[in-house]
């Protein structure tokens, strides 16, 4: 997506304003199962579909909350937070996570970003702050909130 008026020079005018909604991506699965084998958390609540069907307080499985942690920056790059004049953009790190409700597995989730703040670093870099709210469709809270940090390289 692309933010009118949104560049590297009018960053400032954007801090305490949602930049955007990222589209819905679905946490299926298989997604769930690649992310436990890439990590190794291969927990029965996220991996053993019939046991959480029969054992699990949610009815199925759920989505790691670092997989749904993990989806934040793509969906960041979906609203349009690096702008298209900053030859780079790069996680930095977070100052805030917290998991709200778990994100059964097939639910649909897309990203609410609101720019916090815009730090000059010096040597062509800047510092985004941004909150996050990860959306699951059709619940009324959300799987997690986040305050992200990227740098921007102009």
């Amino acid at each position: 997506m692309s933010i009118q008026g949104y560049s590297v020079a009018t960053l400032g005018d954007f801090v305490d304003r949602e930049l955007g909604v990222s589209e819905w991506v679905v946490v299926d699965q298989a997604r769930i199962d690649a992310f436990a084998q890439c990590t190794g958390d291969k927990q029965w609540i996220h991996v053993d579909v019939e046991r959480a069907r029969r054992e699990s307080p949610y009815g199925d499985t759920i989505a790691h909350g670092y997989l749904t942690l993990s989806l934040l920056a793509a969906l960041a790059i979906d609203v349009g937070i690096i702008p298209a004049d900053a030859r780079a953009g790069l996680n930095y790190g977070l100052d805030k996570v917290r998991f709200v409700v778990p994100v059964k597995a097939g639910a649909r989730v897309r990203s609410r970003v609101v720019l916090l703040a815009v730090e000059e670093k010096g040597g062509g870099r800047v510092i985004l702050k941004t909150a996050n709210e990860l959306q699951i469709e059709g619940e009324d809270k959300p799987a997690l909130i986040a305050e992200t940090l990227a740098m921007l390289v102009t």
